[in-house]
This record gives structure tokens, C-alpha cells and sequence, in this order.
């Protein structure tokens, strides 16, 4: 049997049912017996809240997600927990997964920092530097933090001057990521990646 939805209108929430109130959204839309049919996202936060979404009013974008995983569930495909991965592998996984725009991914990361640098002492340690982050694995963090510190430019972001041992690399200097000049400090990028 579907629940009757009471709307307070006042408070922006809805009660499905005797147990579940989920927050009203302008996305939402009332079917013609006045029940409220819920979208993906309020069925989830229905179901995170004890409903049961069997009994629930749901979009047909929603019923057929559901059913999607459903079905990729019979199909074989499982839900895995990965417990103490190694290093390497959370790093691998999670360095695979970055979401910024492809025009910064291709960046050639060498190539961008070296247009940076002005002095033949800059050069050698920018080089020395480099050499660690490739070891580390890190061009796509420096990568990323061109686009952070390009969008936070361009949206008049303030950020401060340098925290902790990231000040210690010269690269983020150049980047603008802080304000620390790490060569004119004498301040060692061991500090930061050891």
C-alpha cells in the first residue's frame, strides 16, 4: 500500500511515512492523488532513513536505476571491500580517479614549470624537485593544482601565504600554490617529500 505523503510546507519536509521525513525539493513533483513521487536522490535519502522503497511513490527515472542495479547485481557484478590495501595500491586507485578538465590533464608538467624559472639556480632545483614528484608519482597533483590555483584566480579566491612543509618546494612556489620562496629561505624540499 503507498503511504500518504503530509507536506509542511512551512518547513520544507515531507512525511512518507510514519517514520520518515525527508526534506522537500523543488525538483520534486506530486502525482494526481496527491502523493509525492520521489527522484533518485530523495529515494535514496528515503531509503537511508528506514523507508521502504517498495511501498514508495518513485520516479520512473528512479525505478529504473533501481532496477539497473538490480540487475547488475544478479549479472555477478559485487560490491567488493578492499581492506588494508597496500600504499601503492590506494595511491593507484585513487590517483586514477581525478575530476578536473581534460585541458589540464595533458598538461606537459616539465615543460610548464620550466617556463618559470628565470635563473640557473632556479632551474637546478626545479630539475632536483622534479625528479622527486616523477619518483613520488605526483605529476597529476601538480597538475591539479594549476587548474585549483587557475579557478581560484579567476573566482578572486583569497588563499593564504604557505602552510606547513608544502613552502619547502620551490615547484609550488612557481605553481602559486604559496607565497614561500623556498630557494630565497634556503628551506629544503626533504621538509616536504621525503
Amino acid at each position: 500500500m503507498k503511504s500518504t505523503v503530509q507536506v509542511n510546507w512551512k518547513k520544507n519536509k515531507i512525511r512518507l511515512d510514519k517514520h520518515s521525513i525527508i526534506k522537500y525539493n523543488d525538483s520534486m513533483k506530486i502525482d494526481n492523488l496527491g502523493r509525492c513521487i520521489l527522484d533518485t536522490e530523495s529515494a535514496l535519502e528515503y531509503l537511508y532513513k528506514g523507508g521502504n522503497l517498495f511501498d514508495a511513490n518513485l520516479s520512473d527515472e528512479a525505478v529504473k536505476e533501481f532496477n539497473d542495479t538490480i540487475q547488475k547485481l544478479k549479472d555477478g557484478e559485487r560490491l567488493t571491500r578492499t581492506t588494508n590495501p597496500s600504499k601503492e595500491e590506494f595511491d593507484s586507485k585513487n590517483q586514477s580517479n581525478w575530476y578536473f578538465p581534460d585541458e589540464y590533464k595533458s598538461i606537459d608538467i616539465d615543460k610548464y614549470i620550466n617556463e618559470l624559472v628565470n635563473t640557473d639556480e632556479e632551474r637546478e632545483r626545479v630539475n632536483y624537485e622534479m625528479e622527486l614528484y616523477r619518483k613520488f608519482n605526483l605529476y597529476t597533483v601538480l597538475r591539479y593544482l594549476i587548474y585549483l590555483v587557475d579557478t581560484m584566480r579567476k573566482n578572486n579566491v583569497v588563499w593564504g601565504v604557505g602552510r606547513g612543509s608544502s613552502v619547502s618546494s620551490y615547484v609550488l612556489y612557481l605553481i602559486g600554490v604559496h607565497k614561500v620562496n623556498s630557494i630565497k629561505y634556503g628551506l629544503d624540499i626533504h621538509e616536504f617529500l621525503r
